[in-house]
């Protein structure tokens, strides 16, 4: 799932749309060292964003800060890094170590306990002198060595289930891992695209700034040329003016998100996303929704964990269930004694071996209570497994219609786009050639920010659909 907080780029940059305008045939570059990348992938319902590069760079101008040493990803490495260094990622793997210790500590149950034991003492008692007479010695001096085994042979079923819980535990980490390195490559790819959209809106506002430069420098010369007045000069440089506080917060929104990538990543140097939005295949062919959650449903990570997790709870059962039931351990100790004494020393081998029988008769009804408590966690995780699926279909639905959606969206904004172009170049020579006026080409400037900006947007929304479609069907590369 994709947090709340991705989306928080949008919003912020919501402020500076509607001032910005892009020329249609001369984009402004943003600098000689930004190499731009191939296109993101147009079927991100099979493959993941692999074309765009992380790039170790600074930005002229006010995107970023010059001397700052920047370090160098292409996409694919970027997502292998999330997936690697991703604080959820890590704290996941660290509870499958800690699940791996609990496997091996109830694994020890199944196992012989074997130790080995040694002592040498000596005891003097002059009591025994005065006692008897002299008849005892009053000391002896006593060594030993000896080897004990301890083994569980019966336990009515508690070591097997202690064992195989552990390792469906060990099995649900490792779903909670890839749930983790999932959830982290789409996080990745959201802060990707956002750092994409804020270099697309910080282009348009340069461009802005540039094109009412240009018709301030045309208005003041028409002026010096009689064609125009004070007036058209005047509004011209305000609108100049009131363009570049807009440019500065797109500059600004793009640190943002270059520092929200880099706490995704988890880098120790600041990253940053270079290449271009562009257009996805917008016919290429997605899963039903049938095809959709049958595929959820054998591969989402969360549903598997839960299923071990049951298969635990199951196993607790049986544990507590013999608690009150006899169990049959041996015990078998064989090992050395050396005596002396008063000079009289003895030594030899010695064992003993015992098959020991316990069998708590009552214990205050305190195993049927912890029965009955783990029947009702096994049954309650139950429910909760119903919810999920349940859970698992919506998002499914929701998916599919985000994708749906996002294409349309897109498509449409694309020929809206085009058509803004074309308003604007007509606007542009009618004002040349005193047939239409300065507000038609304000009007017409505004028309194609709204329809770049938007199909920015656009195609962002529609690769985080894409991509967030996998994560539903637990299938991100």
């Amino acid at each position: 799932r994709i947090s709340s907080s991705l989306c928080g780029l949008r919003v912020a940059m919501s402020s500076f749309m509607t001032g910005m305008i892009a020329a249609p045939h001369h984009p402004v570059k943003r600098g000689a060292h930004r190499h731009p990348g191939t296109c993101m992938c147009a079927d991100a319902l099979h493959h993941p964003p692999c074309s765009e590069f992380i790039s170790a760079i600074g930005l002229t101008g006010s995107a970023h800060e010059t001397g700052t040493a920047y370090r160098s990803y292409r996409a694919l490495q970027a997502t292998r890094l999330a997936a690697a260094q991703h604080r959820g990622v890590q704290s996941a793997r660290e509870y499958e170590a800690w699940v791996h210790g609990k496997y091996v500590q109830e694994r020890a149950g199944a196992l012989p306990h074997i130790s080995l034991s040694g002592a040498v003492s000596r005891q003097r008692d002059e009591s025994q002198t005065a006692l008897f007479g002299g008849l005892f010695p009053p000391q002896q001096d006593v060594k030993y060595g000896e080897a004990s085994l301890s083994q569980a042979l019966f336990t009515w079923g508690q070591v097997g289930a202690a064992v195989h819980g552990a390792k469906e535990g060990m099995a649900g980490a490792r779903d909670q891992t890839e749930g983790a390195r999932q959830a982290a490559i789409v996080e990745a790819t959201a802060a990707y695209g956002d750092v994409l959209l804020a270099h697309e809106l910080a282009d348009l506002a340069a461009r802005d700034v540039a094109l009412k430069q240009k018709h301030a420098d045309e208005a003041q010369r028409r002026y010096e040329e009689g064609t125009a007045t004070d007036y058209d000069v005047l509004a011209a440089r305000v609108a100049l003016q009131n363009v570049k506080p807009q440019a500065i917060r797109a500059a600004n929104a793009v640190r943002t998100a270059c520092e929200r990538l880099r706490f995704v990543l988890a880098a120790d140097r600041p990253v940053d996303a270079v290449g271009r939005l562009d257009s996805g295949d917008t016919t290429a062919v997605f899963p039903d929704y049938e095809a959709a959650l049958a595929a959820a449903y054998e591969h989402r990570p969360d549903l598997a964990a839960i299923a071990h997790e049951r298969a635990i709870r199951a196993d607790l059962v049986k544990i507590y269930n013999a608690d009150d039931k006899p169990r049959l351990d041996l015990h078998a100790t064989a090992g050395k004694r050396a005596y002396d004494i008063d000079g009289l020393k003895a030594e030899g081998p010695y064992w003993s071996a015992a098959l020991a029988v316990s069998f708590p008769i009552f214990d205050g009804l305190r195993t049927r209570g912890h029965v009955a408590q783990a029947r009702s966690d096994l049954r309650t995780l139950g429910i909760d497994e119903a919810r999920l699926r349940d859970q698992v279909a919506l998002e499914v639905r929701t998916s599919l219609n985000a994708v749906q959606e996002a294409r349309a969206i897109e498509a449409a904004l694309a020929g809206t786009a085009e058509q803004a172009r074309r308003l604007l170049k007509m606007a542009e020579d009618g004002y040349g050639l005193g047939v239409t006026t300065f507000l038609d080409v304000e009007d017409a400037q505004v028309g194609l920010l709204q329809a770049e900006t938007n199909l920015a947007g656009a195609r962002r929304d529609r690769l985080v659909a894409e991509v967030t479609l996998q994560r539903v069907q637990g299938v991100v590369p």
